[in-house]
């Protein structure tokens, strides 16, 4: 399937701008990074070919070798990824491309519009409106405040969720004087999901704006960092999309430690890496970048896939697409790889974590149908590639060991002894086959742990990096457990990712959920669950490895332990109270929980959208009900309507919810309520002015809630 070719022929970048790297620069590059995983890849195939053909010809060992071909290619990339991100950082800073460097001499208002996007769902208000008061202030204490406006797109269904949205924005807005620079929009039809919600703003109120910083509803971004990205965005007019690395923070459990630490260590070199090769043909990850609204909203447009979910229907996944679309048509895609101030949050429990990579792992494969779409260049389908393999790497890393059993299996019930043929690696370096197994495995090993390694030696040797941390110790054991837990929830992992894929492979499609962000942990119900069907299967692989024997059993171990402790580690994990053991510890500790920067400080202490006394929230008259009763609420809340359709009568509807309550209505029916201004004034004045016997107990409930009784003086 071929993405929409554009409309506007003549809206390419502007001629004779600069650019981020020459073309030819940027092909050497490449040529060498690809290149040189290529030829490490074969050669690590063509030794366990040779290993095999010592062994005697078995049908499996095809099989084998070609999975091996794919999965041992992703490693050494990311092997790669690492070597070239310390490749970069030996360079020295003046040598590298620092995107924090290009706009620091400019300084003046800013010369064109921009906006803050922040769509959410079924969000806690409360903490979404923090993150936007605290950017606000941080973009304000860099003195650039006026050429910013902020909308918060909310694409929320749970109807209560909705008043609160509108009660904290009307307090945010009162508190930081920002009606008129910070505004809220509810859709009511959440068509294509968040990229449908971006689209719709583009449509509707883009064209006021050259860039937009779009975020999720936990990211957190410094308002410094925010002013020199569209700084570059104006000196740069080829530049369509700026992304940033954010960090994880706030993480309290085992898990959400576990990752923000491994992140903050080991992405900073993966993230040079990366953009050693990828350069102005970088990718988008949905949220902490700033987009060029024009070319966005002309050739970003993502077209609908044949056939139905999972694998047609809307494009999930739609940012690397994004990104994809606008390379091709001529505009640069770069990764700020340098820019500090840029967070956000992750899924508190490994649970969590699995349930989010449903509906990743559906989105990234429909990108099958445009991994060879026309004129994409070969960065954006390496992007695409890898994001298809970091989920179909799981089912042919199953089917890869699958197959290593049969084999061991088929080898031990045949009773035939291995032929003592040499092949040729014997013969050239003189080792056996045993010494041959070993040194593959330590190749592999190499493969997997060098990143690790090389970012964990870079830090002890950098007094502010290794201080940053909390000290050598903390760093070395924080690394050396994330090796541990890492080794031991991998298999699980994969397992549950091999479940997903053939589910899909079904024609199981995924909902759409909010992200669950805090969590006091796993149960062992739901971690059985979930976890179930690899714990079962590794009894029973468990059971088959020992009948086969020691040496397989203890190849397999690593695999085996994972899926046997699976429930346990999800459930240990999951832990926040284990989480604080550890922070006392100093371990998992990240800069940002050390020594927090000053946006997350101001997030922290913001609170302009709460108002005891102006609330959706009391006891008693939340959401809804608050909407009727509340005159505060009810105020904001019609106010914010479009005005009614004439001939529109809910006055049945109206009567009956005064009568029966809230829970008396449908969904549907509360919906169109709520949308109908003539009917919330009515139902407002109708409790308070009606007696309490002709309405629903809820309401005189409600009205009652504000009688306060003075307590008598203790005098």
């Amino acid at each position: 399937m071929e993405p929409t070719p554009p409309t506007h022929p003549d809206s390419g970048p502007p001629t004779g701008s600069p650019s981020y790297v020459g073309s030819v620069h940027a092909r050497i590059r490449r040529i060498a990074f690809f290149g040189l995983v290529f030829v490490l890849n074969l050669l690590s195939t063509l030794w366990l070919t040779d290993f095999y053909d010592r062994l005697g010809f078995h049908k499996a060992h095809l099989l084998i070798i070609g999975l091996f071909f794919i999965l041992n290619g992703l490693l050494t990339l990311g092997a790669m990824h690492a070597l070239a991100g310390v490749w970069d950082w030996m360079k020295g800073r003046r040598r590298a491309i620092c995107i924090t460097d290009l706009a620091k001499n400019q300084t003046g208002p800013l010369k064109q519009r921009h906006v803050v996007v922040m769509p959410v769902y079924n969000e806690d208000i409360v903490k979404v409106c923090a993150r936007v008061e605290a950017i606000h202030r941080s973009i304000e204490a860099a003195g650039h405040l006026a050429a910013f406006d902020f909308y918060i797109l909310s694409d929320t269904t749970n109807l209560d969720c909705w008043v609160e949205e509108e009660v904290a924005w009307t307090n945010m807005c009162r508190r930081l004087d920002g009606f008129g620079r910070i505004f809220y929009r509810r859709r009511r039809i959440n068509e294509n999901r968040k990229a449908g919600n971006i689209g719709d703003f583009v449509r509707n109120w883009g064209g006021h704006y050259d860039t937009m910083v779009v975020l999720d509803a936990d990211s957190l971004m410094d308002g410094g960092d925010i002013v020199k990205l569209t700084r570059t965005m104006e000196l740069y007019p080829k530049l369509g999309i700026l992304q940033t690395p954010p960090k994880l923070i706030r993480g309290g459990s085992v898990f959400t430690r576990m990752q923000q630490f491994a992140m903050r260590l080991y992405g900073p070199l993966f993230i040079r890496g990366l953009n050693y090769w990828q350069l102005n043909a970088g990718s988008y990850w949905g949220h902490n970048a700033v987009i060029r609204v024009r070319p966005f909203s002309e050739f970003c447009e993502l077209p609908a896939l044949p056939g139905r979910e999972p694998f047609g229907g809307r494009i999930l996944s739609h940012d690397f697409v994004e990104a994809a679309l606008m390379v091709r048509e001529g505009w640069e895609v770069w990764l700020a790889w340098d820019v500090q101030g840029t967070y956000e949050e992750a899924p508190p429990t490994l649970v969590d974590h699995l349930k989010r990579d449903r509906r990743w792992c559906q989105g990234n494969l429909q990108h099958l149908w445009l991994i060879f779409a026309r004129k994409f260049p070969l960065p954006s389908r390496a992007h695409l590639f890898m994001g298809i393999m970091a989920y179909l790497g799981s089912p042919l890393w199953f089917l890869f060991l699958l197959f290593n059993t049969w084999l061991a299996w088929d080898r031990v019930e045949s009773g035939l002894s291995i032929l003592p043929f040499e092949g040729r690696v014997g013969r050239w370096l003189h080792i056996d086959r045993t010494e041959q197994a070993l040194l593959l495995t330590a190749w592999v090993a190499l493969m997997l742990f060098l990143p690790k390694i090389l970012a964990m030696i870079g830090a002890v040797l950098h007094g502010p990096t290794r201080r940053a941390f909390g000290g050598a110790i903390p760093l070395v054991i924080g690394v050396m457990m994330e090796f541990l837990f890492s080794m031991l929830l991998a298999p699980c992992i994969m397992f549950f990712h091999t479940l997903m894929i053939f589910g899909m492979i079904l024609g199981r499609s995924v909902s759409w959920g909010n992200q669950t962000r805090e969590t006091d942990g796993t149960g062992w119900n739901e971690a059985l669950v979930v976890h179930g069907p690899a714990l079962a299967a590794g009894i029973g692989w468990t059971a088959l490895a020992l009948w086969i024997g020691k040496s397989f059993t203890l190849w397999m171990s690593p695999i085996l332990l994972g899926m046997l402790l699976s429930v346990p580690m999800s459930v240990f994990t999951s832990r926040v109270r284990y989480g604080k053991a550890l922070r006392r510890q100093g371990i998992f500790a990240i800069p940002e929980e050390l020594h927090p920067p000053e946006v997350m400080k101001l997030a922290d202490a913001a609170h302009a959208a709460v108002d005891p006394a102006l609330t959706a929230n009391a006891a008693g008259r939340e959401g809804i009900v608050a909407a009727v009763v509340d005159p505060y609420v009810n105020g904001v809340h019609v106010s914010l309507l479009d005005p009614a359709d004439p001939e529109a009568d809910h006055s049945e509807l109206a009567e009956r919810m005064l009568k029966e309550g809230v829970g008396s209505l449908k969904k549907n029916e509360l919906t169109d309520l709520l949308y109908h201004g003539p009917s919330m004034l009515m139902m407002h004045r109708a409790v308070w002015s009606r007696p309490f016997e002709m309405l629903h107990v809820s309401w005189g409930r409600a009205v009652e809630s504000y009688r306060t009784r003075a307590e008598p003086d203790a005098a």
